[in-house]
């Protein structure tokens, strides 16, 4: 195999000196266009790969972006809301020069990841499923150019945020089951330390109260499906709804679960209505009716207001997504 060439070799090409090569290859406007057209020709002819690392050192840029997850590997690696998040930001990056860090803790002890944001590591943050206990995401997001995933919990001017219409989504989804009849209806909220968890708690009260209805029971849950089953117990324990809106798929597969375990039918019964339209929607029985939230666009969304505030463009502060509410077999 040959040699790389150098960029020594370059400007001895084009009969130009060393900063003006690197010049046009770190994109400098301030070349004649003479040099310019030496220079490209050289490279051409060379087969010239440009050094990233040392264009890195020299710029103080990493060309490296983190996205932060504030939860255990447990539920990152087993709820789909993460793996399509994960795809929407990968596909925003296909074309850039940027690579993807994967930072996932439900702490930061010891401030390792604080750290490793504020000491260069990397050029930009994207923050998801943060919680009302993650202050070290506060370091992070005044270290680096920082686009959160749903709205932060200690919000500033300053803040880029890219969120989907909770509220609207979950308000969607108890007037369904008001208006296929059900009048005694329940729900297991996702974790209370989330906003988004609480934007849904508070649009089924509000579609509840306009229909002049009381909850059937509140219940918190964890996203997981165990934790949906084991609020469903709880709401049992108490009586028998005819419905249940639940804040995630997951929780809901698990929800269903523990209905047939008590000997009731989905939905002759009760009525189980989801939130998120993941994978995990089609492998209930029945198939799960639930609010379809544009996780990949979320995550796309995120990565590309970021690029946009690290190439120096002002990119809008707040995007909101759409929800839509999916009809299957469930409610």
């Amino acid at each position: 195999m040959s040699a790389r060439a150098t960029i020594e070799e370059v400007a001895a090409t084009a009969g130009v000196s060393r900063s003006t090569v690197s010049r046009v290859v770190n994109g400098s406007t301030a070349v004649s266009p003479e040099a310019l057209k030496a220079v490209q020709a050289a490279i051409a002819e060379l087969n010239y790969v440009p050094n990233r690392a040392a264009r890195s050192l020299a710029s103080r840029q990493t060309n490296a972006i983190a996205l932060i997850v504030p939860e255990d590997t447990t539920r990152f690696f087993g709820d789909p809301f993460f793996a399509a998040i994960v795809a929407g930001i990968t596909g925003a990056l296909a074309g850039s020069d940027y690579i993807l860090n994967l930072l996932i803790a439900s702490d930061d002890p010891g401030d390792k990841m604080a750290s490793f944001v504020r000491n260069g590591g990397v050029d930009g943050a994207l923050i998801v499923s943060h919680h009302t206990h993650d202050d070290y995401i506060d370091t992070i997001a005044d270290a680096v150019p920082t686009v959160f995933g749903g709205r932060p919990i200690r919000a500033r001017e300053s803040d880029y945020v890219v969120d989907v219409d909770n509220f609207a989504g979950a308000r969607t989804a108890t007037q369904h089951l008001i208006d296929t009849g059900r009048t005694r209806i329940a729900t297991v909220t996702g974790p209370l330390t989330m906003l988004a968890a609480g934007d849904r708690l508070q649009a089924f009260r509000a579609a509840l109260a306009d229909a002049g209805l009381e909850p059937f029971a509140v219940e918190e849950g964890d996203y997981f499906e165990a934790g949906g089953a084991e609020a469903a117990r709880r709401i049992l324990a108490a009586g028998t709804p005819d419905a249940i809106f639940v804040a995630s798929d997951l929780m809901a597969r698990g929800v269903i679960t523990a209905l047939r375990r008590a000997g009731l039918r989905v939905p002759d019964d009760v009525a189980v209505v989801g939130y998120d339209d993941s994978s995990v929607a089609l492998t209930t029985d029945p198939l799960l009716t639930t609010v379809r939230q544009p996780m990949y666009k979320q995550g796309e969304t995120m990565a590309a207001v970021l690029l946009s505030r690290l190439a120096g463009q002002e990119p809008p502060k707040v995007t909101i997504l759409p929800t839509e509410l999916v009809v299957r077999d469930s409610a």
